[in-house]
């Protein structure tokens, strides 16, 4: 029993409000219908002289009352129930050898496919067809290293036609997978290397956009990065009109009121990508906490895993994750330093 729900007065405040809250620190019974509630409960308030309070379920069904229907105070919590129905429907998809479908998911949970859909994106962030293309995309790559052919690998990770996949190829692995599986080979990356005051910087981009950002001390360094990410891709040294690319980053850095809008080709799994569009939308001069990222994506316990997602970041300043600090509002660990993370809040703070 929570201490803060002892008195008569906070029972009936947490009535008032359905505070969710108090579910299972008390219970509520009504001598009128002969059943008992959690404080949340969304039935029509009753009359005071017919309520009754009780410190667990045994006491009201003691008292002669059974649970509510709609509340079932006899079992787990609702956000607890619900968030066991879609651990169940990720087990459901990882281990199955075709994706179900939604239908069939929210079957297995005994909801309906909108109220299922609508559950399991509140617990996980994400919808469960981008789960279950991230958790195939995890699966195609693992199998690509590991199957014998393309076509083995395409059908272990769940793909039922050869031609389906090679539809989604680009998307799921952001090359073809035979480049894949080459770990990059034949793909041409252009890059170019810079100066800036926050010392040296590498742009490098696909035909689909920018894919890395890197700041460093030494440009060797940054190249070796470079290609230790696509050890057999082709790097191409840019052209004049590339490291004009690169001028037009620097000159953001060192001016962020220029803006930069560039396109991208960003590779990372589902939630990642949530994390990293969230860190897209907060303005430059602001910044928000790991706790404030988790909130937005609809993962507030997941600050530890917005962490590790800021860190898996290679696209500085593009996708912001300077701005993102401590919740008292100190600054933390920064892949390329945390003076050069000051540095740019400064600037932007300025502008």
């Amino acid at each position: 029993m929570q201490i803060a729900f002892d008195t008569e007065s906070a029972r009936w405040a947490a009535l008032a409000a359905r505070d969710a809250a108090a579910d299972g620190a008390f219970f509520y019974s009504v001598r009128t219908t002969g059943v008992y509630c959690r404080p949340s409960c969304a039935a029509r308030p009753a009359r005071p002289e017919n309520v009754a309070f009780h410190t667990s379920t045994a006491e009201a069904e003691a008292a002669g009352f059974r649970p509510c229907k709609r509340c079932k105070p006899d079992q787990a919590p609702l956000a607890q129930r619900n968030a066991a129905a879609v651990a169940a429907a990720c087990r459901l998809i990882e281990s199955a050898e075709e994706v179900p479908g939604l239908e069939a998911l929210a079957a297995e949970a005994g909801m309906s496919p909108f109220h299922f859909h609508r559950i399991f994106k509140a617990v996980t962030g994400v919808t469960p067809k981008a789960y279950a293309d991230a958790r195939r995309a995890e699966r195609v790559r693992q199998a690509l290293g590991e199957a014998g052919t393309i076509t083995e690998a395409i059908y272990d990770a769940g793909f039922n036609s050869g031609g389906r996949f090679y539809e989604q190829s680009e998307k799921v692995l952001g090359m073809t997978p035979t480049r894949f599986r080459a770990g990059g080979e034949a793909a041409q990356i252009r890059f170019a290397l810079g100066e800036c005051s926050l010392g040296s910087i590498l742009v490098a981009a696909t035909d689909k956009g920018v894919c890395a950002i890197l700041f460093g001390d030494d440009p060797d360094d940054l190249l070796r990065d470079l290609q230790d990410r696509f050890d057999r891709a082709e790097l191409i040294g840019g052209d004049a009109a590339f490291e004009a690319l690169v001028a037009q980053v620097v000159g953001f850095v060192e001016q962020p009121k220029l803006g930069l809008d560039l396109p991208l080709d960003v590779r990372g799994t589902a939630f990642q990508q949530r994390v990293w569009q969230a860190l897209r939308e907060i303005p430059a001069g602001e910044t928000a906490s790991y706790a404030d990222v988790a909130a937005k994506i609809g993962k507030p316990a997941a600050v530890r895993a917005v962490a590790q997602a800021c860190a898996a970041n290679a696209l500085a300043v593009a996708i912001p994750c300077h701005r993102v600090v401590r919740n008292d509002g100190a600054l933390s660990g920064y892949r390329w330093g945390v003076e050069r993370k000051r540095a740019l809040l400064d600037r932007e703070a300025a502008a």
